[in-house]
């Protein structure tokens, strides 16, 4: 036959001209019927709050930015999370734009200890626990596989991973060097592990304890830098937020200011430098000050439902705290550990007396003033400001760290890893305690979440402020932070339900910011911010109360982008793997595009750029995304996508001179259009396809 079928196989000569043909006709027809249609408006969302120009310093809203719904509010559409049925392992859930593919109890050496923050390496996840760490098997993500389960008790055990190296926090007094569970009860002990553990783990079913990095603070949390200029070492920066120790438990540790004494291990962090080669010989090498200059944070004062709880607390006896002139009550767990100690200084054995209870509230307001730093006499002028960071997130591709430092989000410098150096600052008066941040893949934006109350408060009542608990989002122009919106998870939750903005990380849909973040008994939310200024909600997964008759510990801790999945680590639960769903938010060839982008290891606190592979899911996510945006009409979609599938389903040899005529058509056309930068993006991954 002369001719050829739609069904027959190309040859080789016919293939290309009719493929190149089809791509004339159809581009062409594009480039002149203007079938990418007519270019959006900017969004026309309301404004953000002013900026203090000396900080780039939201103003306090008088306003909420979004009003939840209250229950003299008639809701015409309820949100599913609202009313959910308690329960430990059985509790209702409300899922949308998500497939939950398991859910794994926690083992029973780990049972009631609440898990914490998740690392990964190869197909495994490794779950901190405040009784040590649990390695999963994850490659079939619907039946993990608990590969060991390391006792090796410590708060809040965060981890992080390095080829055969696993990194785990330790902070409270009970830590021991050897990891024994029977906790240190002396106030000075050679015994006491405060700082980060080493691990090696080549053999990932039989850790080994190889060292430890003693520090005068301990390690709340740490963060992993691999510095692309240094292939030797590694870097691990340490946040403590504990009292510093006595000198007679670590040489050269000093609670006293750096007024009194240079040396203070207050207003610091540390800087381990571990040798991969030796990383027994690993070592504090930096105690960097990068809070020097900053004063007193403005802050806000307590929600209704705060005041609320308050009252309810004095009249059955809780531990009440003040800090910098704000009121809060202790959580029970915190109040039953600093009992402990009063115990144990004391010399005693057994449960706490009144008059233990009465030692505490006397000598309360300077522990808090020691953990959280102090300042001068009132008429001293301004307090000083943060003593350290709860979280560092180091983006070495980028030469950038975000800060997350109690009462400010801090932009470091961190080209010279040992030498970090603060390059900007902002602070914000609807912000409690500044926790954690997550740059964009690009570096252009910065989001900072604020864990109000401490992660132990319901914080997402339906009358609390939209802009408190929340997260803030800045874009960066040179070295400069400037403040967009908030987002926080909007639908209210119970009183029982301890709920803030926590940990996240982004998802890498290409050409988009697209973030799933934790929010504790709040559940899971995931949300685009692309465009800092208006971020909305495209998918969730929540579970009702652990407890509907009070509060318990529980909800998400963590939860993270790992290879294709997302995976969540519950406090009380175990651990959750879920899944993108297409929806008319993240279409299919979006959700595959993000799954070609691959790591050996990720740890979200060392933040790794995104790089997509070129593949026909990439070109045809670009479609999607310009049909989205309303950036190509239907007719040009419709070609784009046949042509590409026309072009996928043909043998290799015969596919790159259609496609290289297709790139071409589409650069000409992102020349002439609003949308050039999506365009030349599907242009370049077409072109990448043709080199294929």
């Amino acid at each position: 036959m002369s001719s050829m079928s739609s069904e027959a196989p190309f040859s080789s000569r016919a293939g290309s001209r009719r493929i190149a043909a089809h791509l004339r006709s159809a581009w062409l027809v594009v480039a002149t019927a203007g079938l990418l249609g007519m270019t959006a408006c900017a969004s026309s969302g309301g404004t953000s709050a002013a900026a203090d120009p000396a900080l780039n310093t939201p103003s306090s809203a008088t306003e909420p930015l979004k009003t939840a719904p209250t229950p003299e509010t008639d809701v015409q559409m309820p949100d599913p999370r609202v009313g959910l049925g308690a329960g430990l392992l059985d509790a209702e859930e409300a899922i949308w734009n998500l497939g939950l593919l398991s859910a794994t109890p926690p083992p029973e050496a780990f049972v009631g200890v609440s898990n914490s923050d998740l690392a990964f390496k190869d197909q495994y996840a490794i779950q901190g626990n405040y009784n040590g760490f649990q390695i999963w098997d994850i490659s079939n993500p619907k039946e993990p596989v608990l590969v060991k389960g390391y006792v090796c008790p410590a708060s809040q055990s965060d981890v992080s991973v390095y080829r055969n190296l696993l990194f785990v926090s330790g902070e409270g007094m009970g830590g021991r060097l050897d990891c024994g569970t029977e906790g240190v009860q002396e106030r000075i002990s050679e015994d006491r592990l405060r700082g980060i553990r080493i691990f090696d783990i080549s053999d990932i079913e039989n850790p080994v304890y190889i060292a430890n990095v003693q520090t005068c603070r301990g390690s709340h949390t740490h963060s992993l830098l691999v510095d692309p200029n240094d292939r030797e070492n590694v870097y691990v920066y340490v946040s403590g937020s504990a009292p510093v120790r006595p000198e007679e438990e670590l040489p050269g540790c000093s609670g006293l200011s750096p007024d009194e004494d240079p040396n203070s291990a207050l207003f610091r962090i540390e800087v381990i430098q571990v040798p991969l080669a030796n990383p027994e010989a690993a070592a504090i090498v930096s105690s960097p000050r990068i809070f020097q200059g900053l004063v007193e944070a403005p802050q806000h004062g307590q929600a209704p439902g705060d005041i609320r709880a308050m009252e309810e607390a004095r009249a059955r006896g809780a531990f009440i705290a003040e800090f910098q002139g704000q009121t809060f009550v202790l959580p029970d767990g915190f109040a039953n550990q600093l009992l402990a100690q009063q115990v144990a200084q004391r010399g005693g054995e057994g449960a706490p007396t009144a008059a233990d209870s009465a030692a505490l509230r006397e000598a309360l307001p300077a522990m808090i003033e020691q953990m959280f730093g102090g300042g001068g006499e009132e008429g001293d002028g301004p307090r000083p400001g943060p003593t350290q960071c709860h979280d560092i997130t180091l983006y070495p591709e980028i030469g950038l760290a975000g800060g997350a430092c109690e009462g400010y989000g801090l932009l470091l410098d961190i080209s010279d890893p040992v030498n970090p150096v603060r390059i900007a600052a902002v602070s914000d008066s609807n912000f409690s305690y500044w926790h954690s941040a997550t740059f964009n893949n690009d570096g252009s934006s910065i989001l900072f979440s604020d864990e109000w109350g401490g992660g132990g408060g319901p914080k997402c009542r339906y009358d609390d402020p939209y802009e408190w608990g929340a997260n803030a989002l800045f874009v960066i122009a040179e070295g400069q932070m400037s403040f967009q919106s908030y987002y926080k998870m909007p639908a209210p939750q119970t009183t029982e339900e301890n709920c803030v903005a926590h940990n996240g990380s982004l998802i890498p849909i290409p050409g988009r910011d697209v973030m799933v973040q934790s929010w504790y008994q709040g559940g899971i939310s995931v949300f685009d911010w692309t465009d800092p200024a208006n971020p909305v909600e495209i998918a969730f997964f929540d579970r009702g109360p652990v407890d509907a008759t009070q509060m318990a510990n529980g909800g998400t801790w963590s939860v993270y982008w790992y290879n294709g999945l997302i995976v969540s680590s519950e406090i009380a639960r175990g651990l959750d793997i879920l899944e993108l769903v297409p929806s008319e938010f993240i279409s299919e060839n979006e959700i595959e595009a993000a799954r070609s982008v691959r790591f050996d290891h990720f740890n979200v606190q060392g933040q790794q750029k995104f790089y997509w592979p070129a593949t026909f899911a990439l070109a045809q996510a670009y479609v999607d995304q310009l049909e989205r945006a309303g950036g190509m009409n239907a007719q040009g979609v419709a070609m784009a996508r046949s042509a590409l599938t026309e072009m996928e389903n043909a043998p290799a040899s015969e596919r790159e001179a259609g496609l290289s005529q297709m790139a071409t058509h589409l650069k000409q056309l992102a020349a002439e259009s609003e949308h050039s930068e999506k365009l030349w993006k599907l242009a370049e991954t077409v072109q990448e396809l043709a080199k294929s």
